[in-house]
């Protein structure tokens, strides 16, 4: 191990997203130099993902509706280059203490820090069902991340099923890329949406976009669905995705053909550096999930920790860019510009005018379907790195009497593959809690370092301390 160096500690942003890039903006803008790290190659995260240059198109092709915004957002990051010390592709896979331990150039390196921005995202929900790891079968966000990232869709006809917002956007992406969209089938009944109206009406230009991705996709003569229940994703002489078969709301069988599948169920949010920090959690049903806890103004219970984004909860990616600059004037006050207490107050209420629209959004018009996660036939894989199904994870509970998801995981090695849990545990959870338990009684999922794969040779040349 290289002999370690006294550096001086850094404010650190975790994510280059919406809610990275207004932190570092609002940094900047009052004479820091903040070190900004992201697992992407560009800054954007991924609702405003870069393509790489090979890949470049126009951003009206790229974020639609969002195009003005993508652009002025990475306008002002690129712009302020000189004033960040910037890590792209930079994976940290450890967190002890004050120190990161990153993955970046191919070389273990350690950063310290004083102050830290937490912009870590969200990744899908999933629930698994019959086929769901054949190849051609992505989550929802992969789609979209082929499709922007390298300008290719996940087959030459795709079907997609689940249930929210971003169910229709990529639906209504692929389609006007011109990849055929076979059907669009969506888990949530319509009644539901009628339901939530009164409170969709609040949300305003982005109810009203919404409107028109449904609206365009019907007039394509696209079959959108309510209230189905995904069967299995069937595959091919290949062994690859060939179609999928569901069950409508009448009960009926229906099979589509197609070559790929995206599928989600709503996001959750990427806690795993903040349990690394041992951040203080606590279990939000109105997220469906533990999250660290925070004050009304994103201070998290460890002293220079802020939180940020949908890694905060899901909010979406414009309350992603207000708690990303509230998190700096928050630092920022704390360092002691104290006339900052009225603007944050500002971006305060703004964000709390937001949450009916998106409890509306995601716990009514798209609630997340507990009957299907519940209903998981035993013979589908849970967890794919360690091949588990479901059948097993309910004989170890009822062999074990445990239902605490650490124990199941000692039990099982649930959750011990490539993903550390991020994949296959929400759906766990699920098929744990039972229909008559609360979904808090299995326990908080627990992470540990590596958060993601390292490879050895990493560490064969030693630890670089870097400021």
């Amino acid at each position: 191990m290289a002999e370690k160096q006294m550096v001086e500690a850094r404010i650190v942003i975790i994510g280059a997203g919406p809610a990275g890039m207004k932190a570092a903006l609002s940094l900047v803008e009052a004479g820091h130099r903040p070190v900004v790290i992201d697992e992407a190659q560009r800054s954007g995260g991924q609702v405003y993902r870069r393509p790489s240059p090979a890949a470049e198109r126009s951003p009206r092709a790229l974020y639609g509706f969002e195009a003005a915004r993508a652009q002025r957002l990475h306008q002002g990051f690129d712009a302020i280059a000189d004033f960040i010390d910037y890590y792209p592709e930079t994976l940290i896979w450890n967190a002890e203490g004050r120190t990161l331990d990153l993955l970046y150039n191919g070389q273990n390196q350690r950063i310290a820090w004083s102050h830290l921005i937490l912009a870590t995202g969200a990744m899908d929900r999933i629930i698994p069902v019959s086929g769901w790891t054949l190849p051609g079968a992505y989550t929802l966000g992969a789609a979209q991340i082929a499709l922007k990232a390298q300008a290719v869709g996940i087959g030459q006809s795709v079907v997609f099923f689940g249930t929210g917002p971003l169910l229709y956007l990529v639906a209504y992406q692929y389609a006007k890329a011109g990849i055929t969209v076979k059907a669009v089938l969506d888990v949530s009944a319509f009644r539901q949406s009628v339901v939530a109206l009164p409170q969709l009406l609040t949300g305003g230009r982005t109810f009203a976009k919404g409107l028109f991705f449904l609206a365009w996709l019907r007039a394509r003569r696209i079959p959108v669905l309510r209230g189905i229940t995904p069967v299995e994703i069937v595959a091919g002489t290949d062994q690859a995705v060939a179609g999928i078969t569901i069950r409508t709301a009448g009960g009926k069988l229906r099979h589509f053909d197609c070559s790929g599948v995206g599928f989600g169920y709503g996001l959750r949010s990427e806690t795993q550096i903040a349990d690394l920090l041992e951040l203080e959690f606590a279990f939000e049903h109105n997220h469906r999930q533990w999250l660290p806890v925070s004050d009304d103004n994103g201070r998290a219970s460890t002293c220079g920790v802020y939180l940020a984004g949908d890694g905060a909860g899901i909010l979406g990616a414009d309350a992603a860019e207000l708690t990303g600059r509230r998190a700096a004037l928050v630092l920022r006050f704390d360092l002691g510009e104290t006339e900052l207490a009225a603007e944050i107050d500002t971006l305060s209420a703004r964000l709390n005018a937001m949450r009916p629209f998106r409890h509306a959004l995601d716990h009514v018009a798209f609630a997340f379907p507990e009957r299907l996660a519940r209903n998981v036939p035993d013979d589908v894989i849970i967890c794919r790195c360690e091949g588990l199904r479901a059948a097993n994870i309910r004989q170890m509970a009822r062999d074990t009497e445990e239902i605490d998801l650490n124990r199941i995981k000692a039990f099982t090695r649930l959750g011990m593959g490539r993903c550390q849990g991020r994949v296959c545990v929400a759906a766990a959870t699920a098929v744990l809690a039972g229909a008559a338990t609360d979904m808090s009684s299995t326990g908080r999922y627990r992470c540990q370092a590596p958060v993601k794969p390292v490879p050895l040779r990493a560490f064969l040349g030693g630890c670089d301390e870097q400021v």
